[in-house]
Protein backbone atom coordinates (compact mmCIF):
# COMPACT_ATOMS: atom_id res chain seq x y z
CA UNK A 1 0.00 0.00 0.00
CA UNK A 2 1.13 3.61 -0.09
CA UNK A 3 -0.33 6.71 1.45
CA UNK A 4 -1.78 9.38 -0.49
CA UNK A 5 -3.22 13.45 0.51
CA UNK A 6 -3.56 16.67 -0.42
CA UNK A 7 -4.74 19.85 0.44
CA UNK A 8 -6.32 22.09 -2.20
CA UNK A 9 -6.12 25.39 -0.94
CA UNK A 10 -3.44 27.66 -1.38
CA UNK A 11 -3.11 28.93 2.22
CA UNK A 12 -2.64 25.19 3.08
CA UNK A 13 -0.01 25.20 5.62
CA UNK A 14 2.89 22.90 5.25
CA UNK A 15 2.93 21.89 9.15
CA UNK A 16 -0.27 21.52 9.48
CA UNK A 17 -0.61 19.09 6.26
CA UNK A 18 2.26 16.93 7.91
CA UNK A 19 0.94 16.58 10.96
CA UNK A 20 -1.90 15.09 9.51
CA UNK A 21 0.07 13.51 6.74
CA UNK A 22 2.59 11.90 8.97
CA UNK A 23 -0.29 9.70 10.84
CA UNK A 24 0.12 6.56 8.02
CA UNK A 25 3.65 6.64 7.40
CA UNK A 26 3.46 3.12 7.72
CA UNK A 27 1.43 2.21 4.72
CA UNK A 28 4.62 3.64 2.65
CA UNK A 29 7.77 3.01 4.63
CA UNK A 30 10.60 3.49 1.51
CA UNK A 31 10.17 6.97 0.90
CA UNK A 32 7.95 10.22 1.41
CA UNK A 33 7.70 13.18 -0.79
CA UNK A 34 5.06 16.29 -0.33
CA UNK A 35 4.96 19.17 -3.76
CA UNK A 36 3.62 22.70 -3.41
CA UNK A 37 1.67 22.85 -7.07
CA UNK A 38 1.28 26.55 -6.41
CA UNK A 39 -2.80 25.96 -5.27
CA UNK A 40 -2.13 23.49 -2.86
CA UNK A 41 -0.50 20.70 -1.47
CA UNK A 42 0.04 16.71 -2.56
CA UNK A 43 1.56 14.04 -0.68
CA UNK A 44 2.95 10.67 -1.13
CA UNK A 45 4.14 8.11 1.17
CA UNK A 46 5.64 5.08 -0.79
CA UNK A 47 5.58 1.31 -0.55
CA UNK A 48 7.63 -0.01 -3.88
CA UNK A 49 5.90 -2.73 -5.39
CA UNK A 50 5.58 -2.31 -8.95
CA UNK A 51 8.95 -0.28 -10.51
CA UNK A 52 10.76 -0.16 -6.86
CA UNK A 53 13.50 2.00 -8.42
CA UNK A 54 13.76 5.47 -7.34
CA UNK A 55 12.52 6.79 -10.75
CA UNK A 56 9.06 5.15 -9.78
CA UNK A 57 9.12 7.53 -7.00
CA UNK A 58 5.59 9.71 -6.42
CA UNK A 59 4.11 12.56 -7.46
CA UNK A 60 4.61 11.78 -10.79
CA UNK A 61 4.92 15.14 -13.40
CA UNK A 62 4.17 15.85 -16.37
CA UNK A 63 4.52 19.60 -17.42
CA UNK A 64 2.98 21.42 -14.59
CA UNK A 65 0.55 18.62 -13.48
CA UNK A 66 0.99 16.19 -10.97
CA UNK A 67 -0.68 12.51 -9.83
CA UNK A 68 -0.12 11.05 -6.44
CA UNK A 69 -1.69 7.36 -6.41
CA UNK A 70 -1.96 4.70 -4.19
CA UNK A 71 -2.94 1.52 -6.52
CA UNK A 72 -2.80 -1.01 -9.16
CA UNK A 73 -3.11 -0.33 -12.79
CA UNK A 74 -3.52 -3.91 -14.45
CA UNK A 75 -2.78 -4.11 -18.13
CA UNK A 76 -0.59 -0.74 -17.93
CA UNK A 77 2.23 -2.05 -20.29
CA UNK A 78 -0.01 -2.39 -22.56
CA UNK A 79 -1.33 1.40 -21.88
CA UNK A 80 2.13 2.19 -21.92
CA UNK A 81 2.57 1.26 -25.09
CA UNK A 82 -0.06 3.18 -26.73
CA UNK A 83 1.17 6.52 -25.26
CA UNK A 84 4.15 6.26 -25.33
CA UNK A 85 4.45 7.52 -29.18
CA UNK A 86 3.40 10.91 -27.76
CA UNK A 87 4.90 10.57 -23.71
CA UNK A 88 8.44 9.50 -23.03
CA UNK A 89 8.20 7.19 -19.42
CA UNK A 90 10.81 7.30 -16.90
CA UNK A 91 10.22 4.48 -14.78
CA UNK A 92 8.91 1.00 -14.56
CA UNK A 93 5.69 2.33 -12.07
CA UNK A 94 2.12 1.38 -13.19
CA UNK A 95 0.89 4.49 -11.71
CA UNK A 96 3.33 6.73 -14.60
CA UNK A 97 0.66 6.43 -17.16
CA UNK A 98 -1.96 8.18 -15.24
CA UNK A 99 -1.20 11.70 -16.09
CA UNK A 100 -0.46 11.05 -20.01
CA UNK A 101 -4.07 9.50 -19.89
CA UNK A 102 -5.74 11.72 -18.06
CA UNK A 103 -3.61 14.48 -20.84
CA UNK A 104 -5.63 12.41 -23.55
CA UNK A 105 -8.87 11.36 -22.16
CA UNK A 106 -9.57 13.74 -19.18
CA UNK A 107 -12.30 11.97 -16.70
CA UNK A 108 -13.17 9.65 -19.33
CA UNK A 109 -9.78 8.00 -18.13
CA UNK A 110 -11.44 6.65 -14.99
CA UNK A 111 -14.13 4.25 -16.43
CA UNK A 112 -11.17 2.91 -18.67
CA UNK A 113 -8.88 1.63 -16.19
CA UNK A 114 -9.00 -1.64 -14.92
CA UNK A 115 -7.48 -1.27 -11.62
CA UNK A 116 -8.07 -0.65 -7.85
CA UNK A 117 -6.86 2.58 -6.73
CA UNK A 118 -7.04 6.10 -5.58
CA UNK A 119 -5.92 8.98 -6.80
CA UNK A 120 -5.38 12.88 -6.67
CA UNK A 121 -4.35 14.67 -10.14
CA UNK A 122 -3.45 18.64 -9.84
CA UNK A 123 -4.29 19.90 -13.40
CA UNK A 124 -1.94 23.23 -13.83
CA UNK A 125 -3.93 24.71 -16.67
CA UNK A 126 -7.18 24.63 -14.81
CA UNK A 127 -5.77 25.07 -11.73
CA UNK A 128 -7.66 22.46 -9.77
CA UNK A 129 -7.49 19.09 -8.20
CA UNK A 130 -9.19 16.07 -9.49
CA UNK A 131 -9.65 13.12 -7.43
CA UNK A 132 -10.65 9.68 -7.91
CA UNK A 133 -11.61 6.00 -6.67
CA UNK A 134 -11.83 2.75 -7.98
CA UNK A 135 -15.06 1.19 -8.13
CA UNK A 136 -15.45 -1.14 -5.42
CA UNK A 137 -13.00 1.32 -2.96
CA UNK A 138 -10.30 -1.35 -2.84
CA UNK A 139 -8.15 1.45 -1.84
CA UNK A 140 -8.69 4.24 0.57
CA UNK A 141 -9.93 7.70 0.22
CA UNK A 142 -11.50 9.72 2.80
CA UNK A 143 -12.22 13.68 2.38
CA UNK A 144 -13.62 16.45 4.13
CA UNK A 145 -13.66 20.38 3.93
CA UNK A 146 -11.20 22.60 6.38
CA UNK A 147 -13.07 26.11 7.91
CA UNK A 148 -12.38 28.37 4.90
CA UNK A 149 -14.45 25.26 2.75
CA UNK A 150 -10.78 24.02 0.86
CA UNK A 151 -11.11 20.15 0.24
CA UNK A 152 -9.08 18.04 1.55
CA UNK A 153 -7.92 14.28 0.07
CA UNK A 154 -6.41 11.47 2.16
CA UNK A 155 -5.91 8.11 1.89
CA UNK A 156 -7.51 7.36 5.61
CA UNK A 157 -9.58 8.99 8.22
CA UNK A 158 -6.38 9.05 10.75
CA UNK A 159 -4.78 11.76 8.54
CA UNK A 160 -7.69 13.98 8.44
CA UNK A 161 -8.52 14.61 12.29
CA UNK A 162 -7.55 17.97 13.68
CA UNK A 163 -8.16 19.34 10.12
CA UNK A 164 -11.94 18.76 8.95
CA UNK A 165 -15.24 18.77 11.02
CA UNK A 166 -16.86 16.40 9.16
CA UNK A 167 -15.06 13.34 7.46
CA UNK A 168 -16.69 10.70 5.15
CA UNK A 169 -15.35 8.18 2.65
CA UNK A 170 -15.27 9.18 -0.74
CA UNK A 171 -17.79 7.77 -3.19
CA UNK A 172 -16.48 4.56 -4.85
CA UNK A 173 -16.75 4.29 -8.30
CA UNK A 174 -16.47 8.35 -8.18
CA UNK A 175 -13.81 10.90 -9.38
CA UNK A 176 -14.23 15.03 -7.88
CA UNK A 177 -14.08 17.90 -10.03
CA UNK A 178 -14.91 21.45 -9.56
CA UNK A 179 -16.82 20.90 -6.23
CA UNK A 180 -18.88 17.81 -7.49
CA UNK A 181 -18.60 14.21 -6.97
CA UNK A 182 -19.73 12.61 -10.52
CA UNK A 183 -20.35 8.71 -10.63
CA UNK A 184 -18.37 6.95 -13.50
CA UNK A 185 -18.94 3.47 -12.50
CA UNK A 186 -21.26 2.25 -10.64
CA UNK A 187 -20.37 -1.26 -10.68
CA UNK A 188 -23.68 -3.18 -8.69
CA UNK A 189 -25.78 -2.08 -11.41
CA UNK A 190 -26.77 -4.40 -13.65
CA UNK A 191 -27.71 -3.21 -17.28
CA UNK A 192 -28.84 -6.91 -18.91
CA UNK A 193 -29.28 -9.69 -16.85
CA UNK A 194 -26.81 -12.65 -17.99
CA UNK A 195 -29.18 -15.79 -18.71
CA UNK A 196 -26.44 -17.96 -19.73
CA UNK A 197 -27.08 -21.69 -18.06
CA UNK A 198 -25.63 -23.21 -15.62
CA UNK A 199 -22.72 -25.14 -16.91
CA UNK A 200 -21.97 -21.62 -18.81
CA UNK A 201 -21.78 -19.69 -15.77
CA UNK A 202 -20.04 -21.98 -14.26
CA UNK A 203 -17.15 -22.11 -16.68
CA UNK A 204 -17.26 -18.32 -17.03
CA UNK A 205 -16.97 -17.68 -12.89
CA UNK A 206 -13.63 -20.45 -13.05
CA UNK A 207 -11.99 -18.82 -16.24
CA UNK A 208 -12.45 -15.04 -15.07
CA UNK A 209 -11.51 -15.70 -11.13
CA UNK A 210 -8.43 -17.39 -12.67
CA UNK A 211 -7.56 -14.60 -14.90
CA UNK A 212 -7.97 -12.31 -11.33
CA UNK A 213 -5.74 -13.88 -9.51
CA UNK A 214 -2.94 -14.43 -12.49
CA UNK A 215 -3.14 -10.76 -13.36
CA UNK A 216 -2.58 -10.04 -9.08
CA UNK A 217 0.51 -12.55 -9.30
CA UNK A 218 2.35 -9.72 -10.81
CA UNK A 219 5.14 -7.89 -8.52
CA UNK A 220 8.66 -7.05 -8.28
CA UNK A 221 8.39 -8.06 -4.17
CA UNK A 222 8.22 -11.10 -2.89
CA UNK A 223 4.20 -12.23 -2.66
CA UNK A 224 2.18 -14.14 0.04
CA UNK A 225 -1.24 -15.76 0.66
CA UNK A 226 -3.72 -15.20 3.47
CA UNK A 227 -5.12 -18.76 4.08
CA UNK A 228 -8.16 -19.13 6.52
CA UNK A 229 -8.95 -22.73 5.30
CA UNK A 230 -12.71 -21.70 4.02
CA UNK A 231 -13.74 -22.06 0.25
CA UNK A 232 -12.70 -18.49 -0.87
CA UNK A 233 -8.94 -17.98 0.24
CA UNK A 234 -8.24 -21.46 -0.01
CA UNK A 235 -9.42 -21.12 -4.10
CA UNK A 236 -7.26 -18.24 -4.51
CA UNK A 237 -4.31 -20.16 -3.26
CA UNK A 238 -5.33 -22.96 -5.30
CA UNK A 239 -5.34 -20.95 -8.52
CA UNK A 240 -1.99 -19.27 -7.44
CA UNK A 241 -0.17 -22.43 -6.48
CA UNK A 242 -1.07 -23.75 -10.27
CA UNK A 243 0.16 -20.90 -11.67
CA UNK A 244 3.63 -20.47 -10.08
CA UNK A 245 6.38 -22.26 -10.41
CA UNK A 246 7.83 -22.38 -6.66
CA UNK A 247 5.45 -23.78 -3.57
CA UNK A 248 3.83 -20.03 -2.63
CA UNK A 249 4.02 -19.07 0.93
CA UNK A 250 0.46 -18.95 2.88
CA UNK A 251 -0.91 -17.58 6.28
CA UNK A 252 -3.39 -18.99 8.85
CA UNK A 253 -4.24 -17.60 12.20
CA UNK A 254 -6.13 -19.18 15.19
CA UNK A 255 -6.73 -19.40 18.81
CA UNK A 256 -4.61 -22.37 20.30
CA UNK A 257 -7.66 -24.33 21.52
CA UNK A 258 -10.82 -23.65 18.98
CA UNK A 259 -9.61 -22.09 15.79
CA UNK A 260 -12.16 -24.14 13.26
CA UNK A 261 -10.00 -23.09 10.06
CA UNK A 262 -6.31 -24.09 11.60
CA UNK A 263 -7.16 -28.11 10.81
CA UNK A 264 -8.80 -26.82 7.32
CA UNK A 265 -5.95 -24.39 6.07
CA UNK A 266 -3.41 -27.16 7.16
CA UNK A 267 -5.10 -29.62 4.58
CA UNK A 268 -5.84 -27.30 1.94
CA UNK A 269 -1.75 -26.19 2.48
CA UNK A 270 -0.75 -29.93 2.02
CA UNK A 271 -3.22 -30.58 -0.77
CA UNK A 272 -1.82 -27.51 -2.75
CA UNK A 273 2.14 -27.86 -1.57
CA UNK A 274 2.32 -24.10 -0.13
CA UNK A 275 4.92 -23.49 1.79
CA UNK A 276 2.77 -23.00 5.34
CA UNK A 277 2.87 -20.92 8.25
CA UNK A 278 0.62 -20.92 11.47
CA UNK A 279 0.43 -18.09 14.31
CA UNK A 280 -1.80 -18.51 17.37
CA UNK A 281 -3.08 -15.84 19.02
CA UNK A 282 -3.86 -15.73 22.68
CA UNK A 283 -6.34 -14.34 25.10
CA UNK A 284 -4.17 -11.96 26.33
CA UNK A 285 -3.12 -10.34 22.50
CA UNK A 286 -6.83 -10.15 21.37
CA UNK A 287 -7.60 -7.84 24.56
CA UNK A 288 -4.66 -5.88 24.22
CA UNK A 289 -4.78 -5.25 20.80
CA UNK A 290 -8.38 -4.16 20.81
CA UNK A 291 -7.64 -0.19 20.95
CA UNK A 292 -4.85 -0.95 18.70
CA UNK A 293 -7.52 -2.44 15.64
CA UNK A 294 -10.35 -0.20 16.62
CA UNK A 295 -7.39 2.73 16.17
CA UNK A 296 -6.00 1.47 12.79
CA UNK A 297 -10.02 0.66 11.60
CA UNK A 298 -11.69 4.07 12.07
CA UNK A 299 -14.84 1.93 12.69
CA UNK A 300 -16.89 0.78 15.43
CA UNK A 301 -18.46 -1.46 13.53
CA UNK A 302 -18.80 -5.08 15.75
CA UNK A 303 -18.16 -7.70 12.84
CA UNK A 304 -15.58 -5.61 11.46
CA UNK A 305 -13.78 -5.71 14.71
CA UNK A 306 -14.08 -8.89 15.43
CA UNK A 307 -12.75 -10.00 12.69
CA UNK A 308 -9.99 -7.48 12.06
CA UNK A 309 -8.09 -8.76 15.50
CA UNK A 310 -6.90 -12.03 13.37
CA UNK A 311 -6.02 -10.51 10.21
CA UNK A 312 -4.05 -7.83 12.56
CA UNK A 313 -1.92 -9.99 14.48
CA UNK A 314 -1.47 -12.11 11.27
CA UNK A 315 -0.21 -9.45 9.20
CA UNK A 316 1.76 -8.39 11.91
CA UNK A 317 3.81 -11.65 12.15
CA UNK A 318 4.33 -11.84 8.31
CA UNK A 319 6.00 -8.05 8.49
CA UNK A 320 8.33 -9.18 11.64
CA UNK A 321 9.40 -12.37 10.68
CA UNK A 322 9.16 -12.45 6.31
CA UNK A 323 9.99 -10.10 3.44
CA UNK A 324 6.89 -10.50 1.68
CA UNK A 325 5.24 -7.17 0.72
CA UNK A 326 2.43 -8.07 -1.08
CA UNK A 327 -0.98 -10.43 0.50
CA UNK A 328 -3.68 -11.98 -1.55
CA UNK A 329 -6.82 -12.37 0.35
CA UNK A 330 -10.51 -14.29 -0.19
CA UNK A 331 -12.25 -10.90 0.57
CA UNK A 332 -15.70 -10.09 -1.88
CA UNK A 333 -17.07 -13.41 -2.30
CA UNK A 334 -19.84 -13.24 0.34
CA UNK A 335 -20.71 -10.37 -1.36
CA UNK A 336 -21.37 -11.57 -4.86
CA UNK A 337 -22.59 -15.48 -4.30
CA UNK A 338 -24.04 -14.66 -0.75
CA UNK A 339 -23.38 -14.97 3.11
CA UNK A 340 -25.27 -17.67 5.79
CA UNK A 341 -27.98 -15.09 6.11
CA UNK A 342 -28.98 -14.52 2.59
CA UNK A 343 -30.15 -18.26 2.20
CA UNK A 344 -33.21 -16.38 4.25
CA UNK A 345 -33.59 -14.16 0.75
CA UNK A 346 -37.39 -14.35 0.02
CA UNK A 347 -36.72 -14.08 -3.80
CA UNK A 348 -33.98 -13.99 -6.07
CA UNK A 349 -34.95 -10.44 -6.31
CA UNK A 350 -34.30 -9.87 -3.21
CA UNK A 351 -31.17 -11.57 -2.87
CA UNK A 352 -29.85 -9.41 -6.04
CA UNK A 353 -31.00 -6.24 -4.50
CA UNK A 354 -29.12 -7.16 -1.17
CA UNK A 355 -26.03 -8.11 -3.18
CA UNK A 356 -26.37 -4.77 -4.67
CA UNK A 357 -25.91 -3.36 -1.19
CA UNK A 358 -23.47 -5.07 0.41
CA UNK A 359 -21.14 -4.08 -2.86
CA UNK A 360 -21.70 -0.51 -2.60
CA UNK A 361 -21.04 -0.43 1.07
CA UNK A 362 -18.19 -2.96 1.23
CA UNK A 363 -15.83 -0.04 1.27
CA UNK A 364 -16.62 0.69 4.86
CA UNK A 365 -16.35 -2.99 5.95
CA UNK A 366 -14.52 -5.90 4.48
CA UNK A 367 -12.24 -4.07 2.08
CA UNK A 368 -11.51 -1.85 5.12
CA UNK A 369 -10.90 -4.63 7.60
CA UNK A 370 -8.49 -5.93 4.87
CA UNK A 371 -6.76 -2.54 3.97
CA UNK A 372 -6.20 -1.60 6.96
CA UNK A 373 -4.69 -4.43 9.05
CA UNK A 374 -2.51 -5.07 6.05
CA UNK A 375 -1.35 -1.48 5.40
CA UNK A 376 -0.56 -0.73 8.33
CA UNK A 377 1.97 -3.20 8.95
CA UNK A 378 3.54 -2.05 5.33
CA UNK A 379 1.92 -4.57 3.03
CA UNK A 380 -0.24 -4.12 0.40
CA UNK A 381 -3.71 -6.46 -0.06
CA UNK A 382 -4.88 -7.71 -3.34
CA UNK A 383 -8.54 -8.67 -4.17
CA UNK A 384 -8.93 -11.01 -7.07
CA UNK A 385 -12.93 -11.50 -6.37
CA UNK A 386 -12.93 -7.67 -6.47
CA UNK A 387 -11.37 -8.21 -9.81
CA UNK A 388 -14.26 -5.62 -12.08
CA UNK A 389 -14.58 -8.44 -15.06
CA UNK A 390 -15.53 -11.14 -12.62
CA UNK A 391 -17.51 -8.59 -10.52
CA UNK A 392 -19.61 -7.29 -12.90
CA UNK A 393 -19.81 -10.87 -14.96
CA UNK A 394 -20.96 -12.26 -11.52
CA UNK A 395 -23.46 -9.69 -11.03
CA UNK A 396 -24.92 -9.94 -14.06
CA UNK A 397 -26.13 -13.35 -13.88
CA UNK A 398 -29.96 -14.05 -13.01
CA UNK A 399 -30.44 -14.37 -9.62
CA UNK A 400 -32.56 -16.83 -9.98
CA UNK A 401 -28.90 -19.00 -10.36
CA UNK A 402 -27.20 -17.64 -7.34
CA UNK A 403 -30.26 -17.68 -4.50
CA UNK A 404 -29.64 -21.15 -3.00
CA UNK A 405 -31.94 -23.32 -3.92
CA UNK A 406 -29.25 -26.78 -3.78
CA UNK A 407 -28.83 -26.71 -0.04
CA UNK A 408 -25.81 -25.28 -0.24
CA UNK A 409 -24.34 -21.77 -0.41
CA UNK A 410 -22.06 -20.61 -3.02
CA UNK A 411 -23.16 -23.37 -4.74
CA UNK A 412 -22.15 -21.35 -8.35
CA UNK A 413 -18.54 -21.11 -7.21
CA UNK A 414 -18.71 -24.40 -5.64
CA UNK A 415 -19.21 -26.26 -8.94
CA UNK A 416 -17.10 -23.92 -11.32
CA UNK A 417 -13.99 -25.27 -9.74
CA UNK A 418 -15.33 -28.93 -9.48
CA UNK A 419 -13.07 -30.83 -11.28
CA UNK A 420 -9.61 -29.65 -12.07
CA UNK A 421 -7.92 -31.12 -8.95
CA UNK A 422 -7.54 -27.31 -7.10
CA UNK A 423 -9.20 -28.23 -3.99
CA UNK A 424 -10.07 -31.23 -1.64
CA UNK A 425 -13.93 -32.40 -1.88
CA UNK A 426 -13.95 -31.35 1.80
CA UNK A 427 -12.85 -28.10 1.60
CA UNK A 428 -14.47 -26.87 -1.59
CA UNK A 429 -17.98 -28.59 0.15
CA UNK A 430 -17.56 -27.65 3.40
CA UNK A 431 -19.76 -24.38 4.96
CA UNK A 432 -19.06 -21.49 5.69
CA UNK A 433 -17.84 -20.23 8.80
CA UNK A 434 -17.60 -16.74 9.95
CA UNK A 435 -14.17 -15.94 10.02
CA UNK A 436 -14.22 -14.55 13.39
CA UNK A 437 -15.49 -17.04 14.51
CA UNK A 438 -13.40 -19.71 12.72
CA UNK A 439 -10.17 -17.99 14.49
CA UNK A 440 -11.90 -19.93 17.52
CA UNK A 441 -15.34 -18.92 19.17
CA UNK A 442 -13.60 -18.10 21.95
CA UNK A 443 -12.28 -14.71 20.57
CA UNK A 444 -15.50 -13.13 20.26
CA UNK A 445 -16.38 -14.64 23.49
CA UNK A 446 -13.60 -13.04 25.60
CA UNK A 447 -14.58 -9.92 23.66
CA UNK A 448 -18.57 -10.27 25.10
CA UNK A 449 -17.10 -11.28 28.38
CA UNK A 450 -14.81 -8.34 28.74
CA UNK A 451 -17.40 -5.88 27.81
CA UNK A 452 -19.80 -7.44 30.07
CA UNK A 453 -17.57 -7.09 33.21
CA UNK A 454 -16.43 -3.40 31.62
CA UNK A 455 -20.18 -1.71 32.06
CA UNK A 456 -22.46 -2.67 35.09
CA UNK A 457 -26.03 -2.65 33.67
CA UNK A 458 -27.15 1.07 34.71
CA UNK A 459 -23.89 2.30 33.12
CA UNK A 460 -25.06 0.81 29.58
CA UNK A 461 -28.26 2.10 29.24
CA UNK A 462 -27.25 5.37 29.86
CA UNK A 463 -23.81 5.60 28.05
CA UNK A 464 -25.80 4.05 25.23
CA UNK A 465 -28.77 7.08 25.53
CA UNK A 466 -25.49 9.73 24.24
CA UNK A 467 -25.87 8.28 20.84
CA UNK A 468 -27.98 9.12 18.24
CA UNK A 469 -26.70 7.87 15.54
CA UNK A 470 -25.97 4.14 14.89
CA UNK A 471 -26.72 4.15 18.80
CA UNK A 472 -24.68 0.81 20.64
CA UNK A 473 -27.24 -2.04 21.69
CA UNK A 474 -24.61 -4.19 23.18
CA UNK A 475 -22.06 -3.74 25.62
CA UNK A 476 -19.69 -5.07 23.48
CA UNK A 477 -20.85 -2.08 20.78
CA UNK A 478 -20.80 0.53 23.22
CA UNK A 479 -17.14 -0.56 23.85
CA UNK A 480 -16.18 -0.44 20.74
CA UNK A 481 -18.02 2.77 20.23
CA UNK A 482 -16.20 4.11 22.70
CA UNK A 483 -13.07 3.16 21.88
CA UNK A 484 -14.23 4.96 18.29
CA UNK A 485 -14.99 8.36 19.86
CA UNK A 486 -11.52 8.45 21.84
CA UNK A 487 -9.96 8.77 18.11
CA UNK A 488 -12.60 9.77 15.56
CA UNK A 489 -14.93 12.17 17.78
CA UNK A 490 -18.15 12.82 16.10
CA UNK A 491 -16.72 11.72 13.17
CA UNK A 492 -19.90 7.97 13.57
CA UNK A 493 -21.07 8.90 9.83
CA UNK A 494 -18.13 8.08 8.03
CA UNK A 495 -19.79 4.09 8.50
CA UNK A 496 -23.47 3.30 7.01
CA UNK A 497 -24.27 1.60 10.22
CA UNK A 498 -23.71 -1.88 12.27
CA UNK A 499 -23.38 -4.58 9.22
CA UNK A 500 -26.00 -6.72 10.23
CA UNK A 501 -28.65 -9.53 8.44
CA UNK A 502 -31.14 -7.86 6.62
CA UNK A 503 -33.54 -7.93 9.66
CA UNK A 504 -36.87 -7.25 7.65
CA UNK A 505 -36.30 -10.83 6.49
CA UNK A 506 -37.84 -13.97 8.43
CA UNK A 507 -34.82 -15.97 10.13
CA UNK A 508 -32.25 -12.90 10.28
CA UNK A 509 -34.29 -10.57 13.12
CA UNK A 510 -30.69 -10.92 15.43
CA UNK A 511 -28.98 -8.52 17.98
CA UNK A 512 -25.76 -10.03 16.59
CA UNK A 513 -24.12 -10.21 13.50
CA UNK A 514 -22.05 -13.59 13.49
CA UNK A 515 -23.27 -16.58 11.52
CA UNK A 516 -23.22 -18.14 14.34
CA UNK A 517 -26.92 -17.21 15.81
CA UNK A 518 -28.73 -18.10 12.65
CA UNK A 519 -30.86 -21.09 12.83
CA UNK A 520 -29.22 -22.29 9.45
CA UNK A 521 -25.56 -22.09 10.72
CA UNK A 522 -25.55 -26.22 11.63
CA UNK A 523 -21.83 -27.95 10.79
CA UNK A 524 -20.33 -24.42 9.98
CA UNK A 525 -18.56 -23.89 13.04
CA UNK A 526 -17.20 -27.59 13.09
Amino acid sequence: MCSIMGYCSRSAAIDVFMEGFNRTISRGPDDSRIVETGDGLLGFHRLSIMGPAPSGMQPFKLGGSYVVCNGEIYGFEKLKEELSEKYTFKSESDCEVLLPLYQEYGTAMFAMLDAEFACIIYDKDAGEFIAARDPIGIRPLYYGYDKEGAVIFASEAKNLTGLTDKIMPFPPGHYYKGGRFICYRDIAKVDTVCFDDLETVCKNIRNKLIAGVEKRLAADVQVGFLLSGGLDSSLVCAIAAKKSKEPIKTFAIGMREDAIDLKYARQAADYIGSDHTEVYMTPDEVISSLETVIFLLGTYDITTIRASIGMYLVCRSIHEQTDIRVLLTGEISDELFGYKYTDFAPDAMAFQTEAQKRIRELHMYDVLRADRCISVNSLEARVPFGDLEFVKYVMSVNPELKINRYGKGKYLLRRAFEGGDYLPEEILWREKAAFSDAVGHSMVDYLKEYAEHKYTDKEYESMCEKYTYARPFTKESLLYREIFETYYPGQAQMIADYWMPNREWKGCNVKDPSARVLSNYGDSGK
